[in-house]
């Protein structure tokens, strides 16, 4: 097998991006059909990008978030593969060559994806099973991390594919695990490397409300993803522990008069909401 421009489409999900979106693009395939989900309803950006990049459509949303954006790229999409990518990484120039070169024998798989070239950040974790390739170049894994993935739509026959009860976090886990009970394979490409800039993919000059942002939603998809797999048992019992402990944090912080007492009363609202069942609803303030 081998991806080429009649079967694989690229789709990025945006959110004020405007700072990586270009060097993201820049570094991709030019003959590779882009969809963008530009989440921030950015008209001037859409009209640029749309402009200045060939095979490049922007599609404006709401702030729906990552795993219900990337669903509508992925549905957008009319190819069977469609790799998902964050706009804060960047492929090197033999990216794509080595994975065609690696996968040419490759006769099925669910999820795949290159490797991050920083080795103390992974991109993947480890399958435990030996049922598996395992060679010099493709290995088997039990995980892949969302800002890189590329999907074999043909392995997910329901067309469900990130669960858009979850706003961030977490979402790359759940798809990934689903795949694994259908008996898909996952697979990383260990001499095919990208660079992931990192929490990036949102201006800076909004990062203090972003980080309020992330520290809610952890910890509502930690309880969420518990509960969803492990029972709601054990994710109350998680949950409840997770509470007590970011309790004492913003006491300790609010003694302190350090502002970083928000955070951990970010986390205790995304507990508290999680353990209510409310949806994922907090969004942050950016206009």
């Amino acid at each position: 097998m081998e991806f080429t421009s009649n079967n694989l489409t690229f789709v990025i999900v945006t959110f004020n991006s405007r700072n990586v979106i270009y060097n993201c693009l820049n570094s991709l395939p030019k003959n590779f059909q882009k969809l963008i989900i530009e989440n921030s309803s950015d008209e001037e950006l859409k009209k640029e990008l749309e402009q200045n990049y060939d095979n490049t459509k922007v599609i404006l949303s709401t702030n729906i978030g990552m795993g219900a954006a990337n669903n509508l790229g992925i549905i957008k999409s009319n190819t069977q593969y469609v790799y998902v990518l964050n706009p804060d990484v960047l492929l090197n120039k033999d990216t794509f060559s080595n994975i065609n070169r690696a996968i040419i024998n490759l006769k099925n798989f669910a999820i795949l994806s290159p490797i991050s070239d920083n080795p103390s950040f992974p991109n993947y974790k480890i399958n435990k099973s030996n049922e598996s390739i395992d060679n010099n170049i493709i290995k088997n894994v039990e995980e892949i991390d969302g800002y890189s993935m590329i999907i074999n739509k043909k392995n997910f026959s329901d067309n469900i594919f990130f669960d858009e009860k979850i706003f961030m976090y977490l979402e790359n886990v759940d798809l990934c695990l689903r795949a694994r009970k259908k008996n898909g394979k996952i697979f990383i490409i260990k001499n095919s490397k990208i660079h992931h800039l990192g929490a990036k993919a949102v201006d800076d000059k909004y990062s203090e409300e972003i980080e309020l942002s992330r520290n809610w939603h952890w910890m509502w998809s930690k309880l969420y993803f518990n509960k969803k797999h492990r029972g709601i048992f054990i994710s109350i019992s998680l949950g409840l522990g997770n509470l007590f402990v970011n309790f004492l944090k913003y006491l300790i912080y609010t003694l302190m008069l350090n502002k970083k007492r928000n955070i951990y009363k970010m986390r205790m609202s995304g507990i508290f909401n999680a353990l209510l069942g409310r949806q994922s609803w907090f969004r942050p303030l950016i206009n």
